[in-house]
């Protein structure tokens, strides 16, 4: 594989630093996009997990919002409102655990060339052609090309609102249904890694996308960031601030993904759904800071995360990445204090397992001063 490369001279603008940037980029820091990426993935296409019950997966999914396109006897595929791809693949298995994340390129000219520089083969795929290859912290990721799109499912409309002096809704009143949010699609994926640095200039170079924000450790700024948020390259075309987002940290794999809802009162009214059903809210209803978006998280019945969302930052090709320090105070401009539950629990015998593997890996990015400064920025 290549090395990657990366930009000289000036880039884009820097037009959003003064909005959540404690300062912008210092000389030589990371410029947050490679200069000739392998190819340019368009979105963000599907994830998989495993699961041991499908009966309680499906009934959490129908209750989250999700629409079920299709149900077998060892596999669950689920759907938002919009045309596209399906969203979620379940399948049946032992343990509970997540597979990996699936892009979509847009052609199967694309797939062919990642396929040729990792040196991985190009299979069928549904419809279309796929390449599978692995990151440097060795999840597997699939990149697709020609599926076909699932036709829209009917939703109801934004709530029409009455702002300042300027109302739009006169003689109507207000009353969204307390009922199960309408999930219109994915928007991204959070993962953990404990080499930061090998796998952001990976999903760089191997699928072309951009960094939107960075966010690092204020004792060690020097070391570089330890956080990025990680958008598709379309040019021109508007995109969500971040499809992928990647924090350092002991372990490897999946934090939380996040899913579009129409508005405030769909991410509302759906937490009550929800809550009404028994489930575990994690930490909402807020707004972020990096993202923008309206924030609500949940618990599924195996423990792993999800959020709804609404309101999310759109951002073209123009924009320089945002740099800010980590901490958990950082994480929202309003809304409850953030749980312990959303920054990762207590410790248990997994976590403390999963130190001292990370320590004694000379080729992560972990070590005893950026374990303490993340503790540290986690407790701030």
């Amino acid at each position: 594989m290549r090395e990657v490369e990366m930009p000289a001279g000036p880039g884009p603008a820097d037009v959003h630093s003064a909005l959540h940037s404690e300062r912008g980029a210092l000389r030589g820091e990371h410029p947050g996009r490679a200069r000739n990426p392998v190819i340019k993935v368009s979105a963000l296409g599907r994830l998989e997990f495993v699961k041991t019950d499908l009966d309680r997966a499906e009934r959490f999914a129908r209750d989250f919002g999700f629409a079920v396109h299709e149900r077998r006897p060892d596999r669950l595929t689920l759907r938002g409102t919009w045309p596209g791809p399906a969203c979620l693949v379940i399948h049946r298995g032992r343990n509970a655990r997540f597979v990996g994340p699936t892009f979509v390129a847009d052609s199967v000219g694309d797939v062919r060339r990642l396929a040729r520089w990792a040196g991985a083969n190009v299979l069928p795929y549904e419809d279309g052609e796929a390449v599978q290859v692995t990151d440097p912290s060795g999840l597997p990721v699939r990149v697709v090309a020609g599926l076909a799109p699932l036709a829209a499912l009917p939703e109801r409309d934004p709530l029409l609102l009455n702002t300042g002096a300027k109302p739009a809704r006169i003689n109507a009143a207000q009353r969204p249904p307390r009922s199960a949010a309408e999930v219109q699609r994915l928007g991204h994926v959070v993962l953990e890694t404990t080499r930061f640095r090998q796998a952001l200039d990976w999903y760089l170079q191997a699928l072309g996308l951009i960094v939107s924000d960075f966010l690092y450790l204020d004792e060690l700024r020097g070391r570089g960031p330890t956080m990025a948020f990680l958008r598709c390259d379309l040019g021109s075309v508007p995109v969500d601030h971040h499809t992928l987002a990647m924090h350092l940290g002991p372990r490897v794999g999946y934090v939380h993904s996040a899913y579009q809802v129409t508005d405030l009162d769909a991410v509302a009214a759906g937490g009550e759904h929800l809550a009404a059903q028994g489930y575990r809210r994690v930490w909402g209803v807020g707004r972020h800071i990096q993202g923008s978006q309206i924030f609500d998280y949940w618990r599924d019945p195996d423990r792993m995360m999800v959020e709804h969302y609404a309101d999310g930052d759109l951002f073209d090709d123009s924009l320089e990445p945002g740099w800010a320090p980590m901490s958990a105070g950082g994480l929202a401009q309003w809304g409850p204090p953030v749980s312990r539950d959303f920054l990762g629990g207590r410790p248990g015998p997994g976590m403390v397992a999963a130190l001292l593997k990370a320590l004694g890996d000379k080729s992560n990015d972990i070590d005893k001063d950026t374990l303490h400064a993340l503790a540290k920025a986690m407790a701030a």
